[in-house]
């Protein structure tokens, strides 16, 4: 027979799995003795046996049976008896703790006998009928599906009837007629009376936990915590203590440290004379633990010993929920406790210092989500605010400025000296210079995995997306906001943007630094020097101590993704080693773009050749910039990628522009021949086009072009004492003949460069892997490759055959919620699909050549969960944007710990 149900005596904290959460921290208080009620949990198995066969298991009823009669013996007490009787709790928990699961359900055995023997033992009738309401109303609502404003409106109209504001205040007669009117209540809309047999109340409850494992919020949550839909729940059944039985009694919650800050000391909520569902509902004030040190001295020192012999024991902060009945205090629960980001640096550096754990235990109790958070601005909210909308929260901070409606507006007004916030319907690759000079984006459309909120992560810009309230105008230059026809902004208003609760607020709002950035930026002594507080002083030392552990212990390298110098001297002050992928398409903006569609037009060799030699001056004097900045450290440049579409005007607009000229006589020759370049070049999925390796081999000289600026700004920083180190990456290879031709031609310019200034130039050539088939044909390309990148964008693009572009707002939010994806696989590398063909590069290119460098440049090389994946795979680094290089360092650091086997690059 299957073992379904444990004594708390018999488990232990190692059984989350088959005990759930807080069974398994209930069976671990009772086995270092503390006051813990007596009970039992029924197991995850149970659980999942039931949701496969759709009926309790008949073992399980047995089983329970045994268990009660034992708690029963150790207390001398039946479930529900006339005289005395034994009450219990049943509570859901899973392994990890799930809003969304069944609600507690207090006093069960309680019914129309025995709640006159709880009134006589407890000489308090107006407690017994309490307990008995409070049981019919969470039976009703959690167990029965009973709408639980039905009882709401009962006990209102109860007080309103007896001339009382708050619950408690009901006399007994008043709980009397409540609990006739409750049941009323189940028989009306359940159908059934409410059961009186108190084991049918504890064989019900204990299905409707199981029941309560589908719910629709449980699967909302699991999809979005990535937690299986296949490890069920368990569920506790614990006798019933009393928190309301009088001045003597009374319920609270506990830290073992402050979890908002990570202060030592004793914080806490207490209630007297009350139940844990009093605590949570807020109706009546709470006292400190202060309070409860005057009130019961003996009881404080009890809960004091034992908050300290649970700190010690799990070795970390506790969160901890207590009963006092008449004098006698009783642990409920336990757990770790959910802290804030602040609160775990500082924490995980104190248990250190108190020789409760490692550094490198610390390293694996803050993660790079929290970090992350500590190095956002953040609003000071103070006085009132104006808020015009509220939408999707897509990049963390805060961030104040004028409406700036495009680039030249941006840039105009920052160079002047004032902040902007960008204000787009959406964005696009063309608002990139306003993006980086803005301090923050806000969007009418788009979503989180959006262009305008990934490019905002990935610079530390506060971005909020999708304000449909909002109807953005750019021509007429204004902003309109839905039910407020007397409200147009324009690019005189103030608006401030918060890209962690998604709120728009109208005017100023002031904002504060991040001492965490500052001390990133630059430095721990500074960061002190501006600290304004000991607090702020220990967390950012606590963010120090546990960043220099993760650079010692990490195998990864981590480099930056940098286009420009500024971006490059960012990514270093951030602690980058290098350079993972520069852009060189990104060179080719703004006023340049003429320049390259001069290429596009050219007719002839001698057109071709004036285009390209006023293209590489410019792009020479931006490497000979990059070279300086990254002096000593790696450069990994590719050469352009995008498709020519990029580099031309939109088709549409120019079709009807040369249409127009031509009925008005006006009609300029080169527009006319622009136009049949760009409907020559025009595609249909111009991501799957000509780009990358592609468009490199098929048009003359732009190869060339590239690799001499490359060679001929690393001879120049030569000759000035540099130490230049550029590795040139090929895009978009799927052949490894493809690979074979610009490799042939890379080389030839840098032999006739050598040639030309005497300076040997041997740079490593290697290639992206972003196509499935290069993945799958890996081993023949690292014949020809010195290192591989993993294109993790495009591979996601390719793997799933879809556009990023085009379907991210089309059905990205069904499958989200239908759970095809459990989170955007452009935020989260999909380890099923995209993992495995980066297993296959990894494994058919170190097949060739078992020393062969791989990193990763697509955004993923930032993400938390990604990198603990890359570790895994055994990559050389990672690279990512300059701002989320602190975090992939602290994330690399905590991967080498939790996978110190994973293979050496």
């Amino acid at each position: 027979m299957p073992k379904y149900v444990y004594r708390f005596s018999e488990g232990d904290k190692d059984q989350k799995d088959l005990l759930g959460g807080k069974g398994a921290n209930l069976a671990e208080m009772t086995r270092l003795g503390l006051p813990v009620p007596p009970g039992f949990t029924i197991t995850t198995d149970a659980c999942r046996a039931y949701l496969a066969d759709g009926t309790v298991p008949d073992e399980l009823a047995v089983q329970v049976t045994t268990a009660l009669r034992e708690v029963e013996e150790e207390l001398g007490r039946e479930l529900g008896a006339p005289e005395d009787p034994l009450l219990v709790s049943v509570r859901s928990g899973a392994k990890f703790s799930m809003p969304g699961m069944m609600e507690t359900v207090l006093n069960i055995g309680l019914n129309d006998k025995s709640v006159l023997g709880l009134a006589e033992v407890s000489s308090d009738a107006r407690f017994a009928w309490d307990s008995y309401r409070r049981l019919i109303q969470m039976f009703g609502k959690t167990v029965l599906d009973v709408d639980g404003d039905h009882f709401s409106e009962r006990l209102d109209a109860k007080k309103a009837e007896h001339g009382v504001s708050l619950d408690y205040e009901l006399d007994v007669d008043a709980l009397k007629e409540l609990v006739a009117e409750y049941k009323a209540v189940v028989l009306e809309h359940a159908g059934i009376e409410f059961p009186q047999d108190p084991r049918a109340q504890l064989d019900m409850a204990t299905e409707a936990v199981f029941r309560s494992w589908n719910t629709e919020r449980a699967h909302i949550y699991r999809r979005r915590e990535k937690i299986p839909h296949d490890l069920g729940t368990a569920v506790n059944v614990c006798t019933m203590v009393f928190g309301n039985m009088g001045e003597t009694s009374g319920t609270g919650v506990c830290f073992t440290r402050d979890p908002s800050s990570g202060r030592t000391g004793v914080y806490g909520d207490y209630l007297v004379n009350a139940q844990g569902e009093d605590v949570v509902a807020g109706i009546r004030n709470t006292l400190s633990l202060a309070d409860l040190k005057t009130l019961d001295r003996t009881s404080y020192d009890e809960l004091r010993s034992a908050m300290r012999r649970l700190e010690t024991h799990y070795r970390d902060l506790c969160d901890i929920e207590f009963t006092i009945e008449r004098g006698k205090l009783w642990l409920l629960q336990t757990r770790v406790g959910k802290r804030t980001a602040a609160a775990a640096f500082r924490v995980a550096t104190q248990l250190v210092d108190e020789k409760l754990i490692t550094m490198d235990e610390a390293l694996t109790r803050v993660t790079g989500d929290q970090l992350t958070q500590l190095m956002f601005p953040q609003f000071e909210y103070t006085g009132d605010r104006e808020v015009l909308t509220r939408a999707m929260p897509a990049s963390p901070g805060a961030a104040v400025g004028h409406i700036a409606f495009d680039n030249a507006e941006a840039i105009a007004r920052t160079e002047a000296g004032e902040s902007v916030i960008l204000v787009r319907r959406e964005t696009n690759p063309d608002d990139l210079p306003g993006m980086v000079v803005a301090a923050g984006v806000l969007t009418a459309r788009g979503g989180k995995t959006s262009h305008a909120a990934v490019v905002a992560r990935g610079m530390g810009k506060t971005c909020v997306c999708g304000a449909d309230q909002l109807e953005v105008d750019a021509a007429a230059r204004t902003v309109r906001v839905a039910g407020r026809e007397d409200l147009v902004l324009t690019s005189e208003d103030v608006i401030a943007i918060d890209g962690q609760t998604g709120e728009v607020f109208l005017g100023e709002v002031p904002v504060s630094d991040s001492p965490v950035m500052t001390y990133l930026r630059r430095g721990l002594e500074e960061a002190l020097d501006v600290a304004g507080n000991v607090d702020t002083r220990e967390l950012v030392t606590s963010v120090d101590r546990l960043m220099r552990h993760a650079d010692k212990v990490r195998r990864l390298q981590v480099r930056a993704n940098a286009d420009t110098p500024d971006d490059a001297r960012h990514a270093i002050h951030r602690g980058a080693e290098g350079v993972g992928l520069c852009r060189t398409e990104h060179m080719f903006l703004g006023k340049r773009k003429q320049l390259v569609q001069n290429l596009i037009l050219a007719s002839n060799e001698e057109e071709r050749e004036n285009a390209l030699a006023a293209l590489l001056p410019l792009q020479k004097g931006d490497f000979i910039q990059m070279f300086e900045t990254m002096n000593g450290r790696p450069m990994t440049v590719r050469l352009i990628d995008p498709p020519l579409h990029e580099f031309l005007p939109d088709l549409t607009e120019l079709s009807v522009k040369v249409a127009l000229d031509r009925e008005r006589g006006t009609l300029d020759p080169a527009d006319e021949e622009l136009l049949a370049v760009v409907r020559r070049s025009h595609e249909a999925n111009p991501m799957l086009g000509l780009r990358g390796v592609r468009l490199l081999l098929t048009m003359p000289g732009l190869i060339e072009l590239q690799v001499r600026a490359i060679a001929e700004a690393a001879v120049e920083r030569l000759k000035a004492g540099g130490d230049p180190h550029p590795e040139i990456m090929i895009p978009l290879v799927g052949s490894v003949r493809e690979l074979q031709i610009a490799r042939e031609r890379v080389e030839a310019v840098l032999r006739k460069v050598s040639g030309e200034s005497g300076y040997k130039l041997d740079f490593p050539i290697g290639c992206m892997i972003e196509l499935p088939r290069a993945a799958v044909s890996a081993d023949t390309i690292a014949e020809e490759a010195d290192f591989f990148s993993f294109g993790t964008n495009d591979l996601t693009q390719t793997t799933w055959g879809f556009s990023r572009d085009d379907v991210e707002s089309v059905f990205f939010k069904e499958y989200l919620d239908y759970g095809v994806f459990g989170v955007s696989p452009f935020e989260t590398v999909d380890e099923r699909g995209v993992g495995r063909m980066v297993r296959l590069g990894v494994e058919h290119g170190r097949a060739t050549k078992p020393d062969l460098k791989m990193g990763v440049c697509g955004e993923h090389g930032g993400d938390p969960e990604s990198i603990d994946f890359f570790h895994r795979m055994g990559l050389s680094y990672v690279s990512c944007s300059p701002f989320r290089v602190p975090v992939a360092r602290l994330e690399a650091g905590r991967s080498a710990i939790f996978y110190p086997e994973s293979e050496e690059a």
